[in-house]
């Protein structure tokens, strides 16, 4: 299922905020529910960086979207239970450094997370 939301987050990545947005709360719950399955935490983390990164005209909606859903701390949450997967890691820092660029309270978030 966590596949499948990625797919959809790539899709949605080029098109509204709303869009990209919906499925923020599902990847949360996904990686809460799942977390010590590194497939879905490395799937989900990917689906976040694409959210967060891509359509500049919607990507600090969907980075505020992003940290109000509360996925910063399933972000670090990963990143503290798969310390020894490079992916998660790599896919992590990518959603952490998309969410939190140049916005302080976003950056504290991460922080206080971990």
């Amino acid at each position: 299922a966590v596949l499948a939301l990625r797919v959809v987050a790539e899709r949605a990545s080029g098109g509204n905020a709303a869009g990209a947005a919906s499925v923020l709360p599902v990847l949360g719950a996904a990686m809460r529910a799942h977390a010590a399955n590194a497939f879905v935490q490395e799937q989900a983390c990917s689906a976040l960086g694409n959210i967060t990164s891509s359509n500049i005209a919607h990507r600090n909606a969907r980075r505020r979207a992003a940290a109000d859903a509360g996925v910063l701390l399933q972000i670090v949450a990963a990143m503290r239970t798969h310390t020894a997967n490079a992916v998660i890691q790599e896919m992590a820092c990518w959603a952490l450094g998309n969410i939190t660029f140049g916005n302080d309270a976003h950056a504290q978030a991460a922080a206080d997370a971990g």
